[in-house]
């Protein structure tokens, strides 16, 4: 047996998941906005939980398995993707910053999971010029997804084939699976409209915006297309019957998402099932309008969890922990071919001043 953690770094929570064997041990969740002013309530959560085996620590746009207390200035940077004036501690990616760093000093068996351009499973030629194909939370919630369909069809882990659609609190994001591993996904930053999110910018956009912060790419979703950046999905979704704004804003997010996923249908060769997971999925009205537009795909149903608070990323981080503990979780990594995560996420950019790049975070980065 082994006793194993999984976090889940989201834009709205960090949320917390503990196994041992079948047992769930801790199912919490965090405000990402409160660990922001107090990182340590993590350290906390995570030290009184008693001793583990491992732990799968937040690890934005992901690195292949480093061990936190190995964690060094260039790795940090690379997985934050963040410039200098993006880092302080009043916002999320400083937040998570300080997250790091406490984590590092806490002598807890943490390691940091890879996102998907990191693995061997996605063909090279899909990943020319892409970064965000999916952060390693996506890869931990596809992991519950590889995990739920084995046992919903009564199949092998090798067997299961299915596009994975988080609709998280910001970001839409969309990964393919076939025989067990994943073999394309479209990130957050890179996709479909999410609530909050844009998904993929217009080139022209991006020019004309110029030296834009990190917050850019968490806006231009629904919430900014309904004229109301502040409001609850809920409340937006409710109104798209009677506001011309919210019909507008919800009908491009439905037709994004539908987009998207036809995309991805043409890399896999017939997928059992769309498995949804994320927030808005929560949400009867908008659950039903992804159902409609995506049944012409495949049969559509929701992930099935075992935790009752965790998010599905932490559920599936927690599976994948576990089992690279050497517990009973073991097949479903290696079905997934996990341990064979490589490279860094700037290295399949063509573009000119990508040399920059890497000379910028990989080559000539020193420690702080």
């Amino acid at each position: 047996m082994a006793r194993a953690i999984g976090i889940d770094p989201g834009t709205v929570s960090f949320d917390l998941c503990g196994l041992e064997d079948d047992h769930l041990f801790l199912d919490e969740s965090i405000p990402t906005e409160e660990l922001a002013s107090n990182p340590r309530a993590l350290v906390d959560l995570l030290q009184q939980a008693g001793s583990v085996d491992m732990v799968i620590g937040p690890s934005g746009y992901g690195l292949p398995w480093v061990d936190v207390q190995e964690l060094d200035s260039q790795e940090k940077d690379l997985l934050l993707l963040s410039r200098k004036e993006d880092q302080h501690t009043d916002t999320i990616i400083g937040g998570l910053g300080r997250v790091l760093s406490l984590l590092k000093a806490s002598g807890l068996p943490i390691i940091l999971a890879p996102a998907v351009i990191h693995l061997s499973t996605v063909p090279a030629h899909r990943k020319v010029n892409r970064i965000d194909m999916g952060t390693c939370d996506k890869v931990c919630g596809v992991a519950l997804g590889v995990y739920d369909q084995a046992r919903h069809l009564d199949i092998s882990y090798e067997q299961t084939s299915f596009l994975y659609v988080e609709l998280g609190g910001a970001f839409t994001a969309i990964i393919a699976v076939e025989g067990g591993a994943i073999v394309d996904g479209i990130g957050g930053t890179s996709g479909s409209l999410g609530h909050l999110a844009s998904g993929a910018m217009d080139g022209e956009v991006a020019y004309l915006l110029g030296d834009f912060p990190k917050g850019t790419l968490a806006s231009g979703g629904v919430a900014y297309v309904a004229g109301e950046p502040e409001a609850p999905p809920e409340q937006l979704i409710a109104r798209a019957g009677t506001d011309d704004q919210c019909r507008l804003a919800w009908d491009a997010f439905t037709e994004s998402l539908t987009k998207a996923v036809a995309s991805l249908m043409a890399v896999l060769s017939s997928p059992t099932e769309i498995l949804l997971s994320g927030r808005l999925c929560r949400i009867p009205p908008i659950l039903q309008r992804v159902e409609e537009s995506l049944a012409p795909f495949a049969p559509v149903r929701r992930v099935r969890g075992f935790a009752e608070t965790a998010k599905e990323a932490a559920q599936g981080a927690a599976l994948i922990a576990e089992g690279l503990a050497g517990g009973r979780n073991e097949g479903l990594v290696r079905a997934m071919r996990l341990r064979e995560a490589e490279g860094s996420v700037l290295d399949h950019l063509y573009l000119k001043g990508s040399e920059a790049l890497r000379n910028e975070y990989i080559t000539k980065r020193v420690s702080d």
